[in-house]
C-alpha cells in the first residue's frame, strides 16, 4: 500500500483531494495512504498483463483499466487502484464524476516488498465484500508465480498457484487462458541465492 498515513479524514475529505492530488491515495477507515511507484519488473508486468487481457476481451462486454483506476467497496467505503481491472458492462460508478468503478469481475495486484502481506491480508478481505468479483489475481515479480483465487460461493473461494513457463493463467470469468511465459516475458529475474555468477 505505502507509506504514512495522514490523519483521519471522512470519505468526503477524502474523495475531494483526491480529485485535486497529482499523486494517487488509497482510503480505508478514515486513513489516507499514498501510493508508491512501481520497479521495472512490476511496470513490465502490468503493461504485459494488460495488452494480454486487453486482446483476449476483444468483442465482449468487458474491458480492462490499468492502475489508475479507482474502485470503491460500497460495505466499508474502502478505496483503492489495483494494478489491473476488468469491469463488464455496464459499468457501475460510485457518483456521477465516473472516476470510481462498482462492480469489478476480475482484480489483478502485482506483489512487491512493501505490498505483498496487505495485498494478501487486507486488501484481499476488502476486495471479497465486493458482490461482482469473480477473480483476484497476485502476481509475483521476482519468481514466475502467480496466485489465483476464485469465488466458488458468497464466502468461499478457492486458490491454485501457477508457476514455470509452462503453466496458463485461467480464468473463467471472464474466460481468459494466457501462458506465464507471455506474462513474464520481459522480466529480469535477481540471481538465485548462493548463485556466484559462473
Amino acid at each position: 500500500m505505502a507509506t504514512t498515513p495522514l490523519p483521519f479524514v471522512t470519505e468526503e475529505q477524502y474523495l475531494q483531494m483526491e480529485r485535486e492530488s497529482e499523486l494517487r491515495h488509497e482510503y480505508l477507515h478514515g486513513e489516507v495512504f499514498a501510493m508508491s511507484g512501481g520497479t521495472t519488473n512490476h511496470n513490465r508486468l502490468s503493461a504485459d498483463l494488460l495488452v494480454q487481457i486487453s486482446n483476449r476481451l476483444e468483442g465482449s462486454p468487458c474491458e480492462i483499466f490499468g492502475s489508475d483506476q479507482r474502485v470503491r467497496v460500497p460495505a466499508t467505503r474502502f478505496h483503492a487502484y489495483p494494478d489491473l481491472s476488468v469491469v463488464c458492462s455496464p459499468i457501475q460508478y460510485s457518483d456521477d464524476t465516473k472516476d470510481c468503478v462498482l462492480n469489478p469481475i476480475l482484480l489483478v495486484e502485482v506483489l512487491s516488498k512493501s505490498s505483498r502481506n496487505f495485498d494478501r491480508g487486507e486488501k484481499f478481505r476488502q476486495y471479497q465484500r465486493i458482490p461482482s468479483l469473480q477473480t483476484y489475481v497476485l502476481v509475483e515479480q521476482d519468481d514466475m508465480l502467480v496466485e489465483v483465487y476464485t469465488r466458488t460461493g458468497r464466502d468461499s473461494w478457492n486458490y491454485r498457484v501457477l508457476e514455470g513457463p509452462d503453466a496458463m493463467l485461467e480464468v473463467e470469468h471472464p474466460p481468459l487462458s494466457i501462458p506465464l511465459k507471455a506474462v513474464y516475458r520481459r522480466v529480469e529475474f535477481p540471481p538465485a541465492e548462493g548463485s556466484d555468477g559462473c
